[in-house]
């Protein structure tokens, strides 16, 4: 069975940038996960980045982050592929959110939204990829 996991649990309200609870996923079979961030509310002015991060051991995290996704402004779903497979030493794994927020209303910022990793199949290294020749002239 694949592995789940809710790095931020749905329907969260995040009003100051923390970093999240650390899985263990030691177990997974692929190492590849689909990352679906969702955020359903918030404020004007604000921006909310996520990171993942990735540790050894769970104490001690890496000083750069293994992805970043898009900085958020408004509601919506962002997806994207953490695929670890080539990192055998992240035997732990936890979301950072970092909220900013400008202009002269309210100063506290405010995001409601969700994080969950599922597992899926390895991406091909197989796969030859074409690539674009732009025309230069």
């Amino acid at each position: 069975m694949p592995m789940q996991l809710q790095l931020i649990p749905t329907n969260t309200r995040l009003e100051a940038s923390a970093d999240g609870a650390s899985f263990n996923i030691s177990e997974s079979a692929t190492r590849t996960f689909l990352c679906r961030l969702a955020v359903t509310d918030q404020i004007e002015q604000e921006s909310l980045d996520v990171s993942m991060w990735g540790s050894a051991d769970g104490e001690i995290w890496q000083k750069r982050p293994l992805l970043k996704l898009p900085q958020q402004l408004y509601g919506g779903t962002t997806k994207l592929v953490l695929d670890l497979s080539f990192r055998p030493e992240v035997k732990f794994i936890r979301a950072r959110w970092d909220l900013n927020r400008w202009g002269r209303v309210a100063p506290t910022p405010m995001f409601v939204a969700g994080m969950d990793l599922v597992e899926v199949p390895p991406m091909s290294r197989e796969t030859p990829t074409k690539r674009l020749v732009l025309a230069t002239g």
